[in-house]
């Protein structure tokens, strides 16, 4: 599969998973240097979210945008995956007061290649956005077709709330 940066062509690692499919196995590193795998995202909807580099512009915004929205989604596991390393992160989670999301780390690119969202001519994931089901189930998916553009945020809150009770503020 292909996606632009600035227009250039760059192709995934592979085919990314598509709605029905059941969500890869995969293991992420917290802030504190914990594991994450497939089976603790599990048991909730989530909301997964993948960066080439949280200290961009637009990576920024976008996570900034969901850490808003998970406030409003008490149900939902909010996460954003970089291939930053946890440093990185936690320091961009202090200096932007992110609290609401979990920023994961996938400096070893579990992820990236499980899910083909690596991008191996750049050196980063793709910027996709992915729900899931309890069940581990995904329900939704967007790949930004060119990485340096923000998600379709309409389409991606649409898609949630029907299958996620909204709290108003």
């Amino acid at each position: 599969m292909q996606v632009t940066i600035n227009g250039k062509d760059e192709e995934l690692f592979g085919n990314p998973p598509e709605v029905g499919d059941q969500l890869p196995k995969f293991k992420l590193e917290d802030a504190n240097g914990g594991k994450v795998k497939t089976a603790d995202i599990i048991g909730r909807i989530t909301l997964l979210s993948t960066v080439p580099d949280i200290d961009t512009p637009v990576c920024s915004i976008e996570t900034r945008r969901f850490n808003q929205e998970a406030d409003k989604y008490p149900d939902v596991n909010f996460l954003t995956v970089s291939n930053n390393t946890i440093e990185q992160q936690k320091d961009w989670c202090a200096a932007q007061g992110v609290e609401n999301l979990k920023l994961l780390s996938d400096e070893s690119l579990s992820l990236g290649y499980a899910m083909k969202l690596y991008l191996p001519n750049f050196g980063a994931l793709a910027r996709t956005i992915f729900i899931m089901d309890a069940t581990g189930k995904i329900i939704y998916r967007q790949i930004v077709p060119e990485i340096t553009d923000e998600p379709d945020y309409e389409d991606v809150l649409t898609a949630l709330g029907k299958v996620a009770k909204r709290v108003d503020d």
